[in-house]
């Protein structure tokens, strides 16, 4: 019996999403987080004394932080397995590190203003603006002459910085356009297992 904990606008719960389904791996989800509640339960702090989502549960055997699960899924499932190179898993681990660290908390101040308060700080937005448009023009030149984040393949990195750049093309705010992003994230909207993951609003 595998559950996956968390509500589908998380951009974390995406991400889990999207590795399971990429995966091939059977699961229910249940709604937690947000409007949903259930986190603060003690029953749920069992399993995440954070009170966070996403969790996994399989088998008796729990999992949280998202960029966790995904490396788990990794190295369970062939179709997601990292590169044998030990030079590109670190890669892998790079850009899934740069994801949590660095372009995800840039954008954390513009997604709350814009999606979570009555009456947004608009410094606040323009400041993350600036430093998520920085970001996103070091992924952009990263992608220039490539389709995929590391080597030839799809891989959780992908994923990652998927469900992150999903978000961010979806803030209702302006952005420089990026080409080689663009394209990258087109191709990964057209995988199979992206669908839940990109097909849901972000909020």
């Amino acid at each position: 019996m595998r559950r996956l904990w968390g509500r589908l606008t998380s951009v974390n719960v995406q991400k889990a999403v999207w590795g399971l389904d990429e995966a091939g791996l059977a699961y229910e989800r249940i709604d937690a987080g947000g409007a949903f509640g259930v986190v603060s339960d003690p029953a749920y702090r069992a399993l995440n004394p954070n009170g966070l989502v996403p969790t996994l549960e399989e088998d008796g055997f729990v999992l949280w932080e998202s960029n966790a699960i995904l490396r788990y899924l990794a190295a369970r499932c062939p179709a997601l397995a990292l590169p044998e190179d030990p030079r590109a898993r670190a890669h892998v681990d790079q850009w899934l590190d740069w994801q949590a660290t660095s372009f995800t908390p840039a954008m954390r101040d513009a997604f709350w203003q814009l999606f979570r308060s009555s009456d947004p700080d608009r410094a606040l937005v323009a400041g993350s603006l600036r430093k998520t448009e920085a970001l996103a023009a070091v992924l952009d030149t990263h992608l220039a002459d490539r389709d995929y984040v590391v080597g030839d393949r799809f891989s959780i990195a992908d994923i990652a910085l998927g469900c992150a750049v999903h978000r961010w093309l979806n803030l209702p705010a302006e952005r420089t356009e990026r080409p080689a992003l663009n394209r990258w994230y087109a191709r990964l909207a057209n995988r199979a297992g992206s669908a839940r993951a990109l097909g849901e609003p972000i909020g």
